[in-house]
């Protein structure tokens, strides 16, 4: 927030309030003031008072009140008196500059700019000229991470996500909701995904530690250019969205490695329906019980390998043929050929999918 501003919208008060009014920064230093020669001056024992309220204070015959709410306040505006005009003042002041404060930080804060394009509300022939205005590098190699929240919480714990990238030139933490928050990461061009991966589970297991609070985390693939931030937001919310369906054990998913599932979450149900009639006899497929997949699962997890998954299952490996021959005689697909098998995992996958759609009526 430019000090210009504040002694600006001061100066033009002065000639209509007839009293001292001025703006101390979070440190008690007088930023701005009616009088030019109190700017500098350290107003001691004002931040304790003001710590704990969005209300007014008197110290040392002056009124003061925080512009914003106290906890995130780092103004705070002043009037000579402790009385009640003084605190009229005060809350006429407050008001006054807490709205132009806001004004001014949408129109030159990056975050906000950083939001705005994530969410597509601004138009792409504005990008780049914005980017100028703000002195924001536009060729940098970016990645944004969807961090969203899934027990109830008191509060968002935005600052201390916040506090874990401190550049605040490089790396941008955004609140986009009750519940989700946007990191954009600058990231090397050389580098390595799993290093992104890492960083999101650090950043799980420090929320779920600090606040018993348990998060989900998307990730997008990277950005090369400003304009591409929304698309890799978009990722990451795709990302989370598949992950929900076929991976429901993970709490981080990347987007470059949703495999076929990003797929099959991409096409219409009334295709996936036909595929399921087509490949299969009329309900073969529900008609599988829990042992059955539980087996299928276990076959596909070792390659297809039946001596390994007879071992895995701790049955003898003819009982473990014996099942899947009872699989081919229900649907027609043998899991030991591999064109069957994977006709097979997709099916499975569809079948997921169309589980997690609500029914219409």
């Amino acid at each position: 927030m430019s000090n210009r501003l504040f002694q600006s919208i001061i100066h033009q008060m002065k000639d209509v309030v007839d009293r001292t009014i001025g703006v101390i920064d979070e440190n008690g230093a007088v930023i701005s003031c009616s009088e030019l020669v109190r700017i500098g001056e350290i107003r001691r024992g004002v931040k304790d008072e003001l710590a704990y309220t969005s209300e007014t204070v008197c110290v040392n015959g002056y009124t003061y009140r925080p512009i914003g709410t106290a906890a995130k306040a780092e103004y705070a505006v002043f009037a000579e008196g402790d009385d009640k005009t003084a605190e009229k003042i005060c809350g006429i002041l407050a008001v006054s500059l807490n709205n132009i404060k806001n004004l001014y930080d949408e129109k030159y804060d990056k975050s906000s700019f950083i939001k705005n394009i994530i969410l597509d509300n601004i138009l792409p022939s504005d990008i780049y000229i914005k980017s100028k205005e703000l002195h924001f590098s536009t060729d940098v190699l970016r990645v944004v991470m969807l961090i969203k929240f899934l027990s109830r919480a008191d509060a968002v714990p935005f600052d201390m996500v916040a506090g874990m990238f401190p550049d605040k030139n490089k790396d941008y933490v955004i609140s986009i909701g009750e519940h989700d928050i946007v990191l954009v990461k600058e990231v090397r061009p050389n580098y390595d995904p799993a290093d992104i991966f890492n960083l999101a589970r650090q950043i799980s297991d420090t929320i779920q530690s600090e606040f018993y609070t348990k998060v989900a985390i998307g990730i997008g693939t990277a950005a090369d250019g400003v304009k591409d931030l929304a698309r890799s937001f978009k990722e990451a919310q795709v990302a989370l969205e598949v992950g929900k369906v076929f991976d429901t054990e993970k709490d981080i998913v990347a987007y470059e490695n949703l495999g076929i599932g990003r797929l099959i979450y991409q096409l219409p149900t009334t295709l996936c329906e036909m595929f399921l009639h087509e490949i299969f006899k009329k309900e073969s497929l529900d008609q599988l019980d829990r042992e059955t997949l539980q087996t299928i699962q276990c076959f596909f997890e070792n390659n297809l390998n039946v001596s390994e998954t007879s071992r895995k299952l701790f049955v003898h490996r003819n009982t473990l043929v014996y099942r899947l021959e009872k699989i081919k005689k229900m649907t027609g697909l043998d899991l030991r050929e591999f064109d069957d098998a994977i006709t097979f995992k997709v099916a499975l996958m569809v079948k997921k999918y169309l589980s997690s759609k609500p029914v219409k009526f």
